[in-house]
């Protein structure tokens, strides 16, 4: 059984990158090319020969033969409306001379309020946004005369960032923790600075004020990745980024943090013995729950300064400064199947420590595709359709089997995030991650599916309460009316969803089946429940799309529909141990499965869990009109215009999705390289310094090695 044509995506094949852990299984570079002048994404090609070396199947001469027709179709009569080309205005609004676009939306004016530096800072009372909504051009740009008038050193002086006293404050007091066993080094402190710069961009949708994350203060490099190494030479323990860029200021943080060396720090004796010192924290009444931070790692992937610097941060202000509430581990994949690691001790340590930096090797954990097929044996029968023409325990494809595993090792934690190592966070890790679930643990059942499946852009929604109330009246008089059972379940969503045709479903775990009806619900089922599944993209129906992944579902009786399903892009989510069991469950007992982006979500769905899409604050290069910008992502007129399928080109110019070339541009400007010729040392130190961003999630970061001059 083969997709629809409408539900193929040829574009994906053209300029094939080859695959990357980091990267999500539902990767392209086409939309990029067009880009590639300004955002140099660092990729190392591909190609189509790529696509040829693979196994030729019957499956994928067939859609081989449909992406032929489709592409002349379109090249033909220009038919894909998304990628056909626009004269771009000349002047302000565009930036000019008749340039021909890729896209409609690089019609929206430039925002340039991220790069305004250090010297531009004011109190958040004094602080204007630069954002029109296309209503009026952005603010403009600072003068030579403007930046004349600017001091020489930051207005204001950073402070201590400690996000852990009002988290905390419910929980037995944290005794501190080390970086080394002798209880030398304390685990340090990372440094902000209290006001913003002037006309700083805001997020399009999203939200700092709902999520209770500080929206005005600013991190910089020096505050915020000082105290792990950066800015200082191996002389003095550092790694040596930072030693060329803009300073201003600096000796101020360093003044507080000093020098730290952190060439004997064992990150793995140092959070068992956080633990063990704050044991007392997680027994008894009122005992906190713990957590694995899991990192996905393979054999060769390149552990840069900047790697290192990201890693180290995670692990101090997650697992040592929380008092162990978190143990953060690298689990990393050994993709040379002739190694038996499960059967050999010295075998599998000389593999770890020949491809893990020393630091890190007592918190790592290997595994293989090979061990997986032991794991969970073949067969599994009933696929609908392999679009990567991969094996299907293969990372690409079943990236979510290790995690299953690993949760099996591990009874002590319960809950797991799966983390890329491609994302940046500029802002505290603990604040962003114990907030999302705080936040999620406060969220009702009624309407979390209709909610969570929706872009929330304040500037046109609204709060969140209007918006609640806004997804509640839709859902009543638009969604029902609209919705296809057979391929998308039961509109509204309310408990497990198990009302499809299928051959053997296991029972939903205790717990969730509502306690009433969806009608006579005031909105608290759920509120003070741990979320099974937290994510930071919409959790969207893939029947509604052509994400050309959507029928990678195995397991379930191909004589049937293809069951109703969600996903969620970008594999980094928080899972509980209910989650996980069941999706272990759903493999070895009933050999289901689905694609990475595609299963979590749908275990969850069809059990009756309770999923979150955490609204975290996501910025874009351009001054969108908001109405459009919904339009876009909300209401896409046709299914190939969704933004998770030929419509993904819309987030090209984001902070965080899969594609985009803004988020990797913007990380390395706040680093202090230049990038497209922008930026850099010399234009930090002439202009207005360097950038302060408030906490932002950053991905994919391909790489951080732009030139600082």
């Amino acid at each position: 059984m083969l997709p629809r044509l409408s539900q193929l995506n040829p574009l994906r094949w053209l300029h094939n990158r080859g695959f990357t852990y980091q990267q999500l299984p539902s990767d392209s570079s086409f939309h990029l090319q067009r880009y590639a002048e300004r955002w140099s994404t660092g990729s190392d090609g591909g190609g189509l020969n790529k696509i040829w070396s693979r196994r030729t199947t019957v499956l994928r001469l067939v859609f081989y033969f449909l992406i032929g027709f489709v592409v002349l179709s379109l090249l033909g009569g220009g038919g894909y409306h998304q990628v056909r080309k626009h004269r771009k205005p000349s002047g302000k609004g565009g930036g000019g001379g008749g340039e021909e676009l890729a896209y409609s939306w690089q019609h929206y004016s430039r925002l340039n309020g991220f790069y305004n530096g250090l010297r531009t800072l004011v109190p958040s009372s004094e602080y204007t946004p630069e954002n029109r909504w296309n209503h009026s051009s952005p603010a403009e740009q600072l003068s030579a005369k403007d930046i004349a008038r600017l001091p020489k050193d930051p207005p204001l002086d950073p402070v201590q960032y400690n996000p852990y006293e009002s988290l905390q404050r419910d929980y037995k007091q944290v005794k501190e923790c080390y970086l080394d066993e002798a209880e030398t080094m304390a685990a340090p402190d990372v440094y902000a600075y209290p006001g913003l710069p002037q006309n700083m961009t805001l997020p399009f949708y999203g939200s700092y004020g709902e999520l209770g994350l500080e929206q005005n203060m600013c991190f910089e490099r020096f505050g915020r990745l000082g105290p792990y190494g950066y800015g200082y030479d191996a002389a003095h323990g550092g790694l040596g980024p930072g030693l060329k860029s803009e300073n201003a200021g600096s000796k101020k943080v360093f003044k507080q943090t000093g020098y730290l060396n952190y060439s004997k720090v064992d990150w793995g004796i140092a959070q068992k013995k956080c633990y063990e010192k704050n044991k007392q924290r997680f027994e008894g009444k009122n005992a906190l729950q713990r957590q694995a931070y899991v990192l996905r790692a393979w054999v060769g992937f390149k552990y840069t300064e900047y790697q290192l610097l990201t890693m180290r941060a995670m692990i101090n202000e997650l697992a040592l400064k929380s008092g162990g509430e978190y143990d953060v581990h690298l689990l990393l994949h050994v993709k040379d199947n002739s190694i038996p690691i499960w059967a050999s001790k010295e075998l599998y340590q000389e593999t770890l420590q020949q491809n893990v930096p020393r630091e890190f090797w007592n918190m790592t954990t290997l595994w293989s595709e090979k061990q997986m097929e032991v794991y969970y044996p073949e067969p599994f029968p009933d696929n609908f359709a392999n679009m990567a023409g991969s094996n299907l325990h293969g990372v690409y494809r079943s990236a979510h089997f290790p995690l299953q595993w690993f949760a099996q090792q591990h009874p002590e934690y319960e809950f797991f995030w799966n983390w890329e190592m491609d994302l940046r966070y500029s802002g505290h890790y603990y604040e962003l991650n114990t907030k999302a679930a705080n936040w999620a643990r406060k969220q009702p059942r009624k309407g979390l599916w209709e909610r969570g499946k929706r872009f929330w852009i304040p500037e046109y929604h609204g709060d969140w309460k209007n918006f609640t109330a806004f997804v509640e009246q839709e859902t009543i008089e638009r969604d029902i009316s609209e919705n296809d059972l057979e391929k998308s379940g039961p509109v509204p969503i309310w408990g497990p969803v198990q009302n499809f045709p299928h051959t053997g479903m296991l029972t939903s775990p205790n717990g969730t089946e509502p306690p009433t009806t969806w009608e006579e619900d005031d909105y608290q089922w759920g509120v003070g429940e741990d979320a099974d599944l937290i994510v930071f993209n919409p959790l969207f129906d893939p029947s509604l799309t052509n994400w050309v992944f959507s029928w990678d579902v195995t397991g379930y009786n191909r004589s049937l529909p293809i069951p109703p399903r969600r996903a969620a892009i970008i594999t980094v989510a928080r899972l509980s141990r209910r989650l996980l069991q069941t999706m272990h469950d759903e493999v070895w007992q009933q050999k289901h499965t689905m694609f990475p982006e595609m299963w979590p979500p749908s275990v969850a769905f069809h059990h009756g869990l309770k999923a979150v899409y955490v609204p975290h604050p996501v910025y874009f290069d351009r001054d969108w009109d908001v109405s459009d910008m919904n339009q876009r992502f909300n209401y896409p007129k046709e299914i190939w215009e969704s933004p998770f399928g030929w419509g993904e080109n819309n987030f090209i110019g984001s902070s965080f999705y899969y594609n985009s070339g803004f988020s990797g541009a913007l990380w390395r400007r706040w680093l202090g390289q230049a990038e497209n010729k922008e930026g850099g040392r010399q234009e930090e130190e002439a202009g207005s310094g360097r950038m302060c961003l408030r906490g932002m999630l950053h991905h994919p970061i391909k790489h951080e090695d732009g030139p600082v001059d």
